[in-house]
């Protein structure tokens, strides 16, 4: 609580925001667009930008064109390349933070324990540590997360990790101060941060063993830098840049119809140049064979890159597809009992992306936990609302993320309903709004029928849970979910 009492149940923050990356700002964004200033967002770092804060690894970029990886309200004519770099990215939503007047409004190195909704007084207490350890809380009427899906490295349970005598760290925790060249480096995991870092380590490491459980499908990565007149022009008309947003959303958008609807369509347009770019790239036929997937494209993440396959033809690059037993101290065993000896283990094994909202501690109606909530699974209505937690809201929540198109998008959508409902709760004079049961078990049901028929739903992947639930993807258009968050929705509300 600050010295003027803001925060505490007397006189709550109207909304307190968890995490100031695309989601967070967004909110805050429209919240004070809208003439609504009493807003707290608490983030665990100590600037804005979330993931794209976090993950500083060596050729970090961005694998949605930046012209569509942006805000629709802030669009921005300096992109240096079609998939904009890391530091670009941070740095834009940098900017964002000044220019709408957010940066303010941010508590930095606060990092939320737990949230519970007090039915006596229709406010949430929330709970969190800063920097130096200190407890903190504070009260708010409603209580937005957006603290994402890939803000949790995913630390493999290797027996011996932490006997290994050289640095280990995963790829969200890069460590600059280690130098790798003239290294032995081992790299465990070949998900999509692996195939951006891999090819930079490897032109430099003396020695690079990379650990591949599973092959990923991999397209060409259609990048280039932006000339100086382009720039210029975007600046000048930004009805180019709108033109130019719209015609990339529309050809992702309507990769929708393989991921969601054809499935057999993914081979001839994601299948076919995928083994092409292989054949190409990979001249050993014994190599491009342990490259090669078995699985359905596009059930796991498809990959983007341009110069991935072609790093293991190099005489210092190995690629292992044993299984990994265990770590020792002076590198890592596989099956067989082979062992590969390094300098320094990089871990590329992704994120705990089903954990919604972990390590958190969300409580609603009769001190009843999301946890249990979500005993047979994430899910929300909209992956917004859920019963029993009034005034509370998911910026990417429970089957909103995507493997054709931008979040971004989807946050704005998210935020725009966010907006709808409070708007709704001002205006019916209300103290909480609430996802009616029947609505959302109905909705729910609906999203898991139609995952099943989705290519998602051709192997173990990240997009399910530990349980082989469906509960990260969306499983349709993009478009359909605008419609929904703008147009559905507002009557299956309960406002007391």
């Amino acid at each position: 609580m600050d010295e003027s009492g803001q925060g505490s149940a007397t006189h709550p923050w109207a909304v307190l925001i968890v995490g100031a990356g695309f989601g967070g700002l967004g909110m805050a964004i429209e919240l004070g667009r809208a003439g609504q200033h009493d807003v707290l967002l608490l983030e665990k770092g100590g600037d804005v930008g979330g993931v794209w804060r976090e993950n500083t690894y060596p050729g970090a970029a961005c694998d949605v064109p930046s012209h569509l990886y942006s805000f629709s309200f802030e669009p921005n004519p300096d992109w240096s390349r079609t998939y904009s770099p890391q530091a670009e990215i941070l740095d834009y939503l940098r900017r964002c933070a000044d220019k709408y007047g957010v940066r303010g409004k941010i508590r930095f190195g606060c990092e939320v324990a737990a949230a519970a909704f007090d039915e006596a007084t229709s406010l949430w207490r929330v709970e969190w540590r800063d920097a130096q350890g200190g407890a903190h809380a504070g009260h708010a009427r409603a209580l937005v997360s957006a603290v994402g899906l890939l803000g949790r490295p995913a630390i493999p349970a290797l027996p011996g990790l932490d006997s290994f005598r050289g640095p280990v760290f995963h790829s969200a925790q890069w460590r600059h101060d280690v130098d790798l060249k003239d290294r032995r480096v081992a790299v465990i995991g070949t998900g999509a941060s692996a195939i951006q870092f891999v090819p930079q380590i490897a032109r430099e490491a003396a020695r690079l063993t990379v650990f591949q459980r599973t092959p990923s499908w991999i397209l060409p990565r259609p990048d280039r830098a932006h000339t100086e007149r382009e720039r210029r022009r975007f600046a000048r008309w930004p009805w180019l840049m709108a033109v130019k947003r719209a015609l990339i959303y529309a050809a992702h958008d309507s990769r929708a119809v393989g991921f969601t609807r054809l499935r057999w369509l993914m081979d001839i347009v994601g299948g076919m140049p995928s083994r092409r770019l292989l054949r190409k790239q990979v001249p050993d036929a014994a190599l491009r064979d342990r490259l090669t997937p078995r699985y359905p494209i596009g059930c796991k993440r498809v990959l983007v890159s341009n110069d991935w396959l072609p790093t293991f033809s190099r005489p210092n690059v190995e690629l292992v597809t044993e299984a990994v037993e265990a770590v020792t101290p002076a590198g890592v065993r596989v099956a067989g009992g082979r062992e590969i000896q390094a300098d320094a283990i990089v871990l590329g094994t992704g994120f705990a992306a089903s954990e919604f909202l972990a390590p958190m501690d969300i409580r609603g109606r009769r001190g009843r936990s999301l946890n249990d909530a979500w005993a047979n699974g994430a899910q929300a209505w909209l992956g917004i609302t859920v019963p029993g937690f009034p005034n509370f809201f998911m910026l990417y929540g429970p089957n909103t993320n995507l493997g054709h198109n931008s979040i971004v998008f989807m946050l704005e959508s998210q935020v725009a309903h966010v907006m709808r409902c409070l708007r709704r709760l001002r205006d019916e004079g209300g103290a909480t709004i609430e996802i009616a049961s029947p609505p959302f078990e109905r909705y729910n049901a609906r999203v898991r029928q139609r995952s099943q028929k989705t290519v998602f739903a051709g192997c173990t992947s990240w997009y399910v849970d530990a349980d082989g639930r469906h509960t990260v993807n969306w499983p349709g258009f993009t478009t359909t979910y605008r419609w929904l968050t703008r147009h559905a929705g507002l009557a299956a509300y309960v406002v007391r």
